[in-house]
């Protein structure tokens, strides 16, 4: 990919942040890529599509670090959990023979698995080297008559959030406006169904099933969902959309924006995590659609849910008020959490922006206050000062910071796409409370603090002996 092309990425007019001087989506600098590199931030956008063939073209390396490194979950094909990787050895690159490995790669996937088509992602050991990964799939589709897609996101292109757009570059360029949706199947009460797509929602744990049935109530058909629980032929229908909704934060920005400027879809950005968030995020779809009949039944379903979930929500927000919360995360999770957190009644005393625009930390100061404590600096050494300095009652992070929660004897909550329990929606809040509430309440910690029974018998200076 030229640096002309990965610039126009970085420079993403859509971001209000994009004219000031400082940026969220900054020049990448040596060592950006620590969280994650474009590579890796490609397949995470990319692998939830369930019935494609992933191919890492690189070292195995590649495939071995970035396969199946979020908890998405798919109601039906299960082929996206097949990690694929044309394996380069060292004597492959030097005899210049990784576009055969890659033709033959693609063929062994074809014949093998059948599948509705092929992404192939490229990696810093190809890029450097040239291999012509477009040329090798457009000489693929047209032998085998299935789809081969390149996603040119080499790791040292830049941040994880770059791959990300990069990622979504490729749909826009090569899948997305290549098929016709099916039409709509008639409702039952004769009332019209409208088209919708949700961008950046990846399914984890199974979240999202929480939110569907809601859309089908509403008479929103969802299009497709880039890209959680989703099918290539969805991919390939999203032209047709009445509204798009990007959900997480800024990582898919340039699919919305290019759809509005291309197909004339406007989308909002919004979260399914907190009841306010997610009644707003329904209103905003009825308001943006135009339709009173749906703005009013909107209305009813909010109504209704939030009646639900506040009853649902009661005994833990008893047990959970003023509890006081580090949040580590970054992206869209370091404010859609704060606001899930607060219709708690629970204090974010701190929250992670490593990975946040500035639109996101404009969010949470808008939700925690201008004197907000935001941490760039996620050690184990940072993170335990800050617990400690603000007397927090629990640490929120991501899987990785799990044994520095668990060696400082303090209780833990995992937020990040490892996770195995759904947040999001209405059903979503109540097993977030519930797990906050078993997390801190957990008598493992009472028993972990009480000083060792040998300790307590020994006086000062005493020595054990065997």
């Amino acid at each position: 990919m030229k640096a002309s092309e990965i610039q126009a990425l970085l420079d993403e007019p859509a971001c209000d942040h994009n004219h000031k001087e400082k940026s969220g989506c900054a020049r990448p600098k040596p060592g950006a890529t620590a969280g994650g590199c474009s590579f890796d931030g490609a397949q995470i956008a990319l692998l939830p599509i369930a019935d494609v063939a992933h191919i890492v073209h690189g070292p195995i390396a590649c495939a071995g670090s970035s396969w199946d490194n979020r908890g998405t979950r798919s109601s039906g094909p299960t082929l996206f959990r097949i990690g694929m990787t044309t394996d380069l050895s060292e004597t492959d690159v030097v005899m210049g023979r990784g576009e055969k490995r890659l033709f033959h790669a693609i063929r062994q996937a074809i014949d093998s698995y059948a599948p509705a088509a092929v992404f192939v992602y490229n990696t810093c050991v190809t890029a450097l080297i040239g291999d012509d990964v477009d040329a090798v799939c457009r000489a693929a589709t047209e032998h085998w008559g299935v789809p081969v897609v390149p996603v040119d996101a080499a790791g040292f292109y830049g941040t994880k959030n770059l791959g990300n757009r990069l990622a979504g570059e490729a749909m826009f360029k090569h899948v997305i406006g290549t098929r016709e949706p099916a039409p709509p199947p008639p409702r039952s009460d004769g009332r019209p169904t409208w088209d919708i797509n949700l961008i950046g929602e990846y399914n984890i744990a199974g979240e999202f099933w929480h939110v569907a049935p809601l859309f089908d109530e509403l008479g929103l058909r969802i299009l497709c969902t880039l890209s959680g629980d989703s099918r290539f032929a969805e991919v390939q229908t999203m032209h047709r959309a009445r509204v798009n909704m990007v959900v997480c934060a800024k990582a898919l920005l340039n699919v919305a924006r290019k759809m509005q400027q291309n197909f004339g879809i406007p989308f909002f950005e919004g979260s399914f995590y907190g009841v306010a968030d997610m009644s707003a995020a329904l209103r905003d779809f009825a308001r943006l659609i135009g339709d009173p009949d749906l703005a009013a039944r909107t209305e009813v379903v909010i109504a209704r849910e939030e009646a639900r979930s506040h009853a649902a929500l009661e005994p833990w927000r008893e047990r959970l008020a003023g509890k006081r919360v580090l949040l580590y995360t970054g992206g869209v999770k370091s404010w859609s959490i704060v606001s899930a957190l607060q219709d708690l009644g629970m204090k974010v005393v701190a929250t992670g922006t490593k990975k946040s625009t500035e639109e996101d930390k404009a969010r949470i100061r808008e939700l925690m206050g201008d004197e907000t404590k935001m941490i760039d600096d996620g050690s184990p050494k940072a993170l335990l000062s800050t617990y400690r300095e603000y007397k927090a009652d629990i640490l929120i992070a991501g899987g990785r910071n799990l044994y520095t929660a668990l060696k400082a004897r303090i209780p833990f909550l995992d937020i990040n796409q490892e996770r195995e329990f759904g947040y999001a929606g209405y059903d979503g809040m109540v097993e977030l409370a519930r797990q906050l509430a078993l997390s801190m309440e957990s008598p493992v910690w009472e028993a972990v603090r009480r000083p060792a029974p040998w300790a307590a018998q020994q006086g000062p200076g005493s020595v054990l002996t065997a």
